[in-house]
């Protein structure tokens, strides 16, 4: 048991900041024990206790004014057996609760974390799926995520990934026929609402990154996959693979676009610029012009140009069905 000594002012406050937490979860603990837990004498242990009944929320013009807002103690039970037990604690055990609609929310993105290969029905995911139904203010809505098309290319990824051992597909990439393609699966991303498979190819002899979307008849094998901790690049960055992305733009609008700028190429003619780069998915400049309201013309490739045509006239008869 320690004896009395002095202790300094950082010495007390550090003291005192981890006596709560320390009290809350024992429940009840000896003067003599958390003097000893706390190397010091059970004098000044006491001491402690005894200043927590002064300390807790402030009130109007930095003053204590009800007593449910100062930490409390059983004042019997510590002169009568010297035991510690914390009756009011100011509402540390509080939490904020979550409303049905953001537990919802969570519960979804938990929902889509859980498909994605490698992860699975951990317990990790499966224990805060748990959590945040029960955390919620009102029960939150069902969830359920939609099977989308890609979602059996995920699941055979999933068992190569397990197995460790290759996987081969056939591959469709843009204005390309279709291709057959052994890879070592390395990761598996989602993107802006795209899947996306980064392996190592044994056609390529590199990392490659596949649009599962382009993925048909995915098989597994019995190759070992001897490249599937292999480091993989950043996700858009540009391969042999792929051809360049452009687009054209008025200069006037470049801040309004600095996400895609910021890796690309770009040629200014007058008021007019003309952004040149790598994107694994080129269809995702369809939302770039969409959203920019015809101020941004998709050049190159031919598959980006139709998709940023279908995308629109797909929100024009929208627009025309509710008119």
């Amino acid at each position: 048991m320690s004896t009395d000594r002095p202790l300094p002012a950082l010495d007390r406050a550090a003291l005192l900041l981890q006596l709560v937490p320390y009290l809350i979860g024992k429940g009840e603990v000896s003067v003599a024990e958390a003097a000893d837990d706390f190397d010091v004498s059970p004098a000044q242990m006491r001491a402690m206790v005894e200043r927590l009944t002064v300390i807790g929320l402030p009130g109007e013009a930095g003053y204590w004014q009800l007593p449910n807002e100062l930490f409390d103690i059983d004042w019997d039970l510590l002169d009568r057996e010297e035991i510690i037990a914390i009756t009011n604690t100011v509402g540390l055990e509080r939490s904020p609760r979550l409303t049905a609609r953001e537990a919802a929310a969570l519960l979804a993105g938990l929902q889509l974390a859980r498909t994605l290969p490698g992860v699975g029905d951990n317990e990790l995911v499966t224990g805060l799926l748990a959590k945040l139904a029960r955390g919620a203010s009102a029960t939150p809505a069902a969830v359920i995520v939609a099977p989308g098309p890609v979602d059996g290319v995920r699941d055979v990824v999933d068992r190569a990934l397990r197995a460790h051992v290759a996987v081969t597909f056939t591959y469709r990439a843009p204005d390309a026929g279709p291709t057959t393609r052994t890879v070592d699966p390395i990761k598996v991303h989602i993107a802006n609402g795209q899947w996306y498979l980064q392996g190592w190819c044994h056609t390529r002899q590199a990392v490659r990154t596949f649009h599962l979307d382009r993925v048909s008849d995915p098989t597994l094998t019995d190759i070992p996959a001897l490249h599937g901790a292999d480091p993989v690049p950043e996700l858009f960055a540009p391969s042999d693979d792929d051809a360049p992305t452009r687009f054209r733009f008025p200069s006037t609008v470049a801040p309004l676009i600095g996400d895609y700028l910021a890796r690309a190429e770009i040629e200014t003619d007058g008021e007019t610029s003309t952004a040149t780069l790598w994107l694994a998915d080129e269809h995702g400049l369809k939302r770039l012009a969409a959203r920019r309201g015809g101020e941004v013309e998709v050049l190159e490739p031919n598959g980006a140009r139709q998709a940023a045509a279908a995308w629109a006239a797909a929100g024009l008869e929208q627009y025309r069905a509710q008119g």
